[in-house]
């Protein structure tokens, strides 16, 4: 907001410098002077509903929301910018919001937003939303999520990983679920991608708010990203998350190819997707799967999960890099963690493994997670690694795992919070 981030690191051997573009000065055909804009809009992006912090403790002793400590903070901070100008030239804050489930939840966030404006005498409205499209309850009413937040809201986005998180713990009891890699190409997923964009069309947001789709989490595979992220502006997407700023340059190719209002202007037209099929919960119908089938997938699941948790709660690293099951690098997150924990949390509630099955892989994975991150340069830079498999009753990073997928079912939302900041707390102290 200030303008002055600037930081220095190693990349190939090699000092580089990255900090803020200028803007672009041209001279136009007429002679005359031409700015543009040298940065990307900033979105910032608070925590959902669900968290605490202990930063303020109410008069109880509770933690205080960490969302309204959010939208305080970054709202002041925001305020840095309303003289220079370097992020929005029409004095907006733009705040992206997680994890709200429907239309209530919504409401409460426009009272916050209300409140911080009163409080540090913003013009109303000033503070705009990005509204995650990422919880059953929000997929279902999105037309009033956004109807509750008109004067706002400036995009909506869907959250492929997070939402098929919750699908799974909002439909826990009616049966286990198919194989996470079949859940892209699942009825509902599809009725889920298509109601987004039909929905912000239908709210007139073609021209004036951005409709978005879900992270390309592979940062190696660039090649690949591009041949298939395309899909995203031909399905109305007129943005869409990236891992990285070569990513963001590359995906931005996509936008010159596609004219992306053309294709809003034709699907505005098409039929909406069906609510009967964005409510078809993905049960296996005919869940036979043999012993070898069931451990390929609990092996993927639990590797994921060990990968991603060992460098939250052993360095504080919240979003990484993290190799899989096959070496390739992932983008790992608390929205993968949710999905690979509740789907275990799934099996293991309709029997289609045991918890002795289960602690097994966990066990063997953790050995495969310690070997990748011994021999990755990345984790250098932090305190020495410490292999979960060296003890496993001392290591609360595998605690921790385990917590989250044997404890999965009872998590509020599936979420992964709660489980992952106790126990960084304990490993701290």
């Amino acid at each position: 907001m200030k303008g002055n981030l600037k930081v220095e690191f190693i990349k190939n051997g090699k000092k580089k410098l990255r900090k803020l573009n200028p803007d672009r000065n041209y001279i136009s055909k007429k002679g005359k002077k031409l700015k543009l804009h040298g940065r990307s809009l900033l979105l910032n992006r608070n925590v959902g509903h669900l968290m605490t912090n202990p930063a303020i403790l109410l008069k109880d002793g509770s933690e205080c929301p960490e969302g309204i400590l959010d939208a305080f903070i970054t709202s002041l901070a925001c305020v840095h910018d309303f003289k220079r100008k370097g992020n929005s030239r029409v004095n907006s804050i733009y705040i992206v919001k997680p994890k709200m489930h429907g239309p209530e939840e919504c409401a409460f966030t426009n009272l916050i937003f209300e409140k911080v404006e009163k409080v540090l005498n913003l013009k109303k409205y000033t503070i705009k939303i990005g509204i995650m499209d990422e919880e059953r309850r929000t997929s279902i009413n999105l037309k009033e999520c956004i109807r509750s937040l008109k004067n706002r809201v400036c995009f909506v986005n869907t959250g492929f990983l997070d939402r098929t998180g919750d699908e799974i713990h909002t439909s826990m009891e009616v049966g286990p679920m198919i194989k996470k890699g079949d859940m892209k190409s699942s009825k509902w997923i599809a009725a889920y991608e298509n109601n987004n964009v039909d929905i912000g069309l239908k709210c007139g947001f073609s021209g004036k708010a951005q409709i978005g789709k879900g992270m390309w989490a592979m940062p190696d595979l660039m090649n690949e990203m591009m041949k298939q992220k395309i899909a995203h502006p031909l399905s109305g997407a007129n943005c869409a998350w990236v891992p990285s700023p070569t990513a963001a340059g590359l995906h931005t190719l996509h936008y010159h190819e596609i004219n992306v209002f053309s294709i809003q202007n034709k699907l505005s037209k098409r039929k909406n997707a069906k609510l009967s099929d964005l409510l078809t919960i993905p049960v296996a119908k005919k869940p036979d799967w043999s012993m070898e089938e069931i451990t390929k997938e609990l092996k993927n699941n639990a590797q994921g999960i060990l990968g991603y948790v060992v460098r939250w709660v052993d360095q504080s690293v919240g979003c990484s890099k993290v190799p899989d099951i096959n070496g390739i690098g992932l983008m790992e997150d608390r929205a993968t963690c949710r999905i690979s924990s509740q789907h275990i949390a799934n099996w293991l509630h309709h029997g289609i493994c045991s918890k002795k099955h289960v602690l097994e892989i966990m066990k063997k994975m953790a050995t495969v997670v310690d070997n990748q991150n011994l021999k990755d340069p990345s984790m250098k830079g932090h305190s020495p690694y410490i292999p979960m498999s060296n003890d496993f009753a001392k290591s609360t990073a595998f605690k921790a795992a385990c917590e989250l997928v044997f404890h999965g079912k009872t998590q509020p939302s599936g979420y992964t919070e709660p489980i992952l900041h106790l126990n960084r707390l304990l490993k701290k102290n």
